[in-house]
């Protein structure tokens, strides 16, 4: 493998093997006094080789690194996740001039920047018309960190994506009973591929799920997050 080809290896059963150098960082979600996401701060980055293998059972005492603990604690890793592309996927919600609001439900991660106390995107898509409106509706598309959420300016326009580095965030999520730990966000269109060779589908923003507990493996569906009581 060449050394500059960024590629995300899933294997079976055990680890995510990271080719290419991809930087590794800690990111950490910044809340309101009213617990609603608002946007990421980096923590800082996490020294790795070229080559690394990182923690997809949930269990490494050197998390996020992979230690061979998934060989004790008999982890199924079975990658159930749609390989096909999200465009077939969307639902569409068209709003007002200027704006295509589409999401995909099965890749959603529950990470919460779609909502507010007060409103939603969903609520808010048929008022775009109104410039700030639809403002504030394309800066929570662009926080949503799995990609669910996407929009385009015009009907059968390519998405609009943001300008994401290319790079592994380790996350911190943080919910009503504290931080827990997230899932792992790949950024920047780095290609993954199954455990049995099939390439998932190249996209700008992907969540990993790194607890071991996700219905949608590989990718996160938002599992690690604690209920909270009604």
């Amino acid at each position: 493998m060449a050394k500059d080809k960024k590629k995300i290896v899933v294997t079976r059963d055990g680890p995510y093997v990271v080719h290419g150098n991809i930087p590794l960082v800690r990111k950490t979600q910044v809340v309101s006094e009213y617990g609603e996401p608002l946007t990421w701060k980096k923590e800082g980055d996490i020294p790795a080789p070229e080559s690394y293998d990182l923690c997809r059972c949930g269990k490494s005492d050197f998390f996020p690194f992979c230690d061979n603990t998934h060989s004790l604690v008999d982890f199924d890793g079975t990658e159930v996740a749609d390989t096909g592309p999200t465009a077939e996927r969307q639902v569409v919600y068209e709003g007002g001039t200027g704006i295509v609001v589409k999401r995909d439900h099965s890749i959603c991660m529950h990470s919460g920047y779609c909502a507010d106390r007060k409103t939603d995107i969903l609520e808010m898509t048929p008022h775009t018309d109104d410039t700030q409106v639809r403002s504030r509706v394309m800066a929570m598309i662009e926080r949503c960190p799995s990609g669910s959420y996407a929009y385009s300016l015009e009907p059968g326009e390519p998405d609009l994506e943001p300008d994401l580095p290319q790079q592994i965030a380790v996350t911190t999520d943080i919910t009503s009973g504290g931080p827990v730990q997230g899932a792992l966000w790949v950024t920047g269109s780095i290609p993954i591929e199954r455990a049995d060779g099939q390439p998932m589908e190249t996209r700008n923003r992907v969540t990993l799920c790194c607890c071991g507990r996700s219905g949608n493996k590989p990718l996160c569906d938002g599992t690690h997050r604690p209920i909270d009581p009604e």
